[in-house]
């Protein structure tokens, strides 16, 4: 089991306690709708506090946004990350592959949901949506993966914790252009080496 746990820094109450709920979730849900739902729930009342997050997992970088690992189930079944955005920093257009939800912490974010056109480029599909702490997402191939998220705080740090249905930082997935070019890429995590 790859964590964020150490004996520097041990797993949060609050964390061990969402993970504990988030398995359980996993193991009983009996399908995707239902554990959206469930785990949609767990996140939201995980983001609800803003207590429990150690200073090293909300460190941003000056150049780039931070994907720090939290936990991985050692099934690979889920993962929880925390991701850091300086002043400006957003991602490309990209998708995930798998179920996932975006529950913000602190600050805000705005993230603008895809879509392909006939032509296979990409366009904004339908309004962006601003996250501010509490707030909670979801993205999957089946509801919509494809989306392009940046900090909304020109001069503050963002920070938002994602659940994957997967160890994401291993997921080979894509990055696109508006024209439709495609880039696979695995995120890998910045606290810790992946190695395939």
């Amino acid at each position: 089991m790859r964590r964020m746990e150490t004996p520097n820094h041990p797993l949060p109450p609050r964390l061990q306690a969402f993970v504990r709920q988030l398995e359980h979730a996993v193991a009983h849900a009996g399908g995707e709708a239902p554990l959206l739902s469930r785990a949609r729930a767990l996140l939201r009342d995980l983001v609800a506090h803003d207590d429990w997050l150690p200073a090293p997992f909300a460190r941003p970088h000056p150049q780039h946004y931070q994907q720090y690992l939290l936990h991985a189930d050692a099934a690979q079944r889920f993962s929880v990350v925390s991701f850091v955005w300086g002043p400006g920093q957003g991602t490309p257009i990209h998708d995930h592959t798998v179920w996932g939800l975006i529950g913000m912490l602190r600050g805000a974010e705005e993230s603008q949901p895809y879509a392909r056109d006939a032509r296979g480029r990409w366009h904004p599909h339908g309004p962006a949506r601003r996250l501010q702490p509490g707030d909670v997402e979801a993205v999957s191939p089946t509801i919509g993966d494809v989306h392009r998220v940046r900090n909304a705080l020109a001069d503050g740090v963002s920070v938002s914790i994602h659940v994957y249905g997967a160890d994401i930082g291993r997921v080979r997935r894509h990055v696109f252009t508006e024209e439709g070019a495609a880039k696979p890429f695995v995120s890998g995590y910045a606290n810790t080496a992946v190695h395939p």
